[in-house]
């Protein structure tokens, strides 16, 4: 469906945050693209529904199935997730 978003995968970190695969519109036809994100305000009374974090991470693919395989190691290891937020400038 063009032009929709859908979260495909989403984990709570240690210190509360949420860590995302978010499904977002494609730049080719056919393609399916993802991204990870990083929400810090989930769950506390700053959440929004209708904002978005940055995506730190963007790939495309054939399939939903082949995006979100590429992105699980990054949103699976903690660790990962904290060279993403760091190689992005995100504290």
């Amino acid at each position: 469906m063009p032009g929709t978003t859908s979260i495909l995968y989403e984990r709570s970190l240690p210190q509360g945050a949420v860590v995302r695969i978010r499904r977002v519109p494609p730049t080719a036809q056919g393609a399916v693209c993802a991204v990870i994100e990083v929400d810090r305000r989930a769950g506390t009374a700053r959440e929004s529904a209708t904002d978005v974090p940055p995506a730190l991470m963007a790939v495309e693919g054939a399939t939903e199935a082949e995006v979100v395989a590429s992105l699980l190691p990054f949103v699976e290891d903690d660790a990962a997730v904290a060279r993403l937020l760091a190689t992005s400038g995100i504290r």
